[in-house]
């Protein structure tokens, strides 16, 4: 049975005096580190990485913005000092939800790791996969991957995952709401039983919890938050107003406040491109940065908002994780997100390192379940603020609304209560039964009938019906009736599969069976009685075949050879 030891909580000693010195790291990672202007190691740091360098498997969770990258990152790279990789196979693998993220972490090994010489390589999709698979030939260390491109690797034979010895499974809890989990399983059963793995994760729910449990060996948990909450240097409020107000009202935030630069978040990948359009429209300076872009195009967007060229960029939650910019000064959330643990991670953008941040969600009355969510999360009321030229409206904590952004309540108050007298009258009216095949029709509906029928189809009397030969294959009270001298089309028999659906039949009922009966144009050609999908003339031969020059009758008897050619020849009858 899995067991986890808390080492240290965020109410632990006090970690300001405590130096990446005393954590056990090399001088070249610590001479790496200064330069960077890192001297004082973060909560989630000072307990994970001498848990890390000891080789123990490690369950850590911390909110987003605490550093968790490098508290994995700076003990790998001291592990992986002394070894020699091979090639198509990488000595230690990790594992990113999105490409972002995974960019980022190779950063930060491009970082710490300048004064070691290991290699490493980034396997994620929307990059040519020709020039990952040299990476691998000359040997890595570090492997960093999203788990769909990995798979595709492994499955083309391009990489072996027999050697890793470190696995490191970050934001396993975006990992699970991205549906990545089954990957990441089956990735996990293709490396070696005997490794050291590092679970990191912003939330520990039941799932994180046993997914832990199927991955590590008894490991060590580092944990400095209670569960998803929002930094404190990050000021929030909420706007409640119509739908149709929300992007005037985010045009007038944006103008009121001193925004440096901001994230609007959106939950769909379409509502990113029309708010992108409408905010280029209005002369903002915007970006936009969803899934569906290229990897090219989400990398020369997020170059833009780094370098500043960009004052606003619209995303979806893709670029709630991973992005790892200390200037942010605003979060808008256009939409409030489905998921709460989504909202933190959302206005974790802003307020990063000690800088003060501001977060503003632009609710519609409908989204009072997912707000009161959010709340009950954090443990505090989000502050109302009510928006000039705009009507403040109160949340319905009663409605239900969905992804696609539409209301369940005013829906169900307006649906009749079935079963029920009062509702029956407001009800749609029934459709009018059509009649059985057996059934005769209505009488109004008989002379219609009658009158819209030809003169010279007539119906013979029942006994004379009566006296005529049965045939093998009678039709049964089904199709028109035609003249006695013509011949009389097959009907399939009754062990045969029925062709054509109901309609055809019911649209060739005679007047016994309810429906109209077939027409007969001027030309005088019959209706087709042949089944649907058969291409035929019916019971009549057209004129261009009548006309042709008849062949001269045959007989005799052919045999075929092997190349399907006659060696035989026919006699004439003449």
């Amino acid at each position: 049975m899995t067991t986890h030891q808390d080492i240290g909580r965020e109410d632990g000693p006090e970690t300001a005096t405590t130096t990446f010195e005393d954590l056990g790291l090399g001088p070249e990672i610590l001479k790496a580190l200064a330069e960077s202007g890192y001297t004082h190691p973060t909560p989630i740091q000072a307990q994970a990485i001498p848990v890390v360098l000891m080789g123990r498997d490690v369950l850590g969770c911390a909110q987003t913005g605490t550093g968790k990258t490098a508290s994995f990152t700076l003990p790998m790279i001291e592990i992986l000092a002394a070894g020699r990789a091979k090639a198509r196979m990488p000595r230690s693998l990790i594992l990113a939800p999105t490409r972002e993220l995974a960019a980022q972490v190779a950063e930060n090994f491009d970082k710490y790791g300048k004064y070691h010489p290991l290699k490493k390589a980034l396997i994620i999709g929307g990059e040519s996969m020709s020039d990952q698979v040299a990476l691998l030939d000359r040997g890595v260390d570090v492997l960093i991957a999203t788990p769909g491109r990995l798979l595709d690797m492994f499955e083309r034979g391009r990489i072996l995952l027999n050697d890793v010895k470190v696995l490191v499974i970050d934001e396993a809890d975006r990992m699970l709401d991205m549906g990545f989990i089954p990957d990441v399983e089956k990735i996990v059963g293709l490396l070696p039983k005997i490794r050291q793995t590092l679970f990191f994760s912003a939330t520990m729910g039941p799932e994180i919890r046993r997914l832990a449990d199927a991955f590590l060996m008894n490991p060590k948990e580092v944990k400095v938050s209670t569960g998803a909450s929002a930094a404190t240097t990050v000021v929030q409020a909420l706007a409640v107003v119509e739908e149709i107000d929300k992007r005037e009202t985010l045009r007038h935030l944006i103008r009121v406040e001193e925004v440096k630069n901001a994230f609007i978040f959106c939950n769909r990948k379409r509502d990113v491109d029309v708010l992108f359009r409408s905010l280029k429209k209005h002369g903002f300076d915007v970006v936009q940065l969803h899934g569906d872009m290229a990897q090219s195009a989400r990398g020369e967007t997020l170059e833009k908002f780094k370098k500043g060229e960009a004052r606003l960029m619209v995303c979806s939650d893709v670029a709630a994780r991973g992005i790892d910019i200390s200037a942010v000064s605003h979060v808008f959330n256009f939409d409030v997100p489905i998921h709460a643990e989504d909202y933190v991670h959302r206005i974790g953008r802003t307020g990063r390192a000690g800088m003060e941040g501001h977060a503003f969600t632009i609710a519609s009355p409908d989204d009072g379940r997912f707000v009161g969510a959010i709340e009950a999360m954090i443990g505090t009321t989000i502050p109302r603020i009510e928006v000039e030229g705009v009507p403040a409206l109160e949340l319905d904590m009663t409605a239900r609304k969905g992804r696609g952004g539409r209301s369940g309540g005013a829906k169900d108050a307006k649906r009749p209560a079935r079963g029920k007298d009062e509702g029956r009258d407001e009800a749609k009216p029934r459709r009018e039964r059509r009649p059985r095949r057996d059934e005769a029709p209505a009488p109004e509906v008989a002379e219609a009938v009658e009158a819209a029928a030809p003169d010279e189809v007539i119906e013979q009397p029942r006994e004379e019906r009566a006296e005529r030969p049965e045939r093998a294959e009678r039709p049964r009270g089904r199709g028109r009736d035609r003249d006695r001298d013509e011949p009389r089309r097959d009907e399939p028999r009754r062990d045969e599969p029925r062709r054509g659906g109901r309609n055809r039949d019911e649209g060739r009922r005679d007047e016994r069976g309810g429906r109209r009966r077939g027409r007969i144009d001027e030309l005088g050609i019959g209706e087709m009685l042949h089944a649907d999908g058969v291409i035929g003339f019916g019971d009549h031969m057209p004129d261009f075949m009548a006309n042709a020059v008849p062949l001269p009758a045959k007989t005799g008897k052919a045999s075929a050879d092997s190349d399907g050619d006659s060696d035989s020849d026919f006699e004439s009858e003449d």
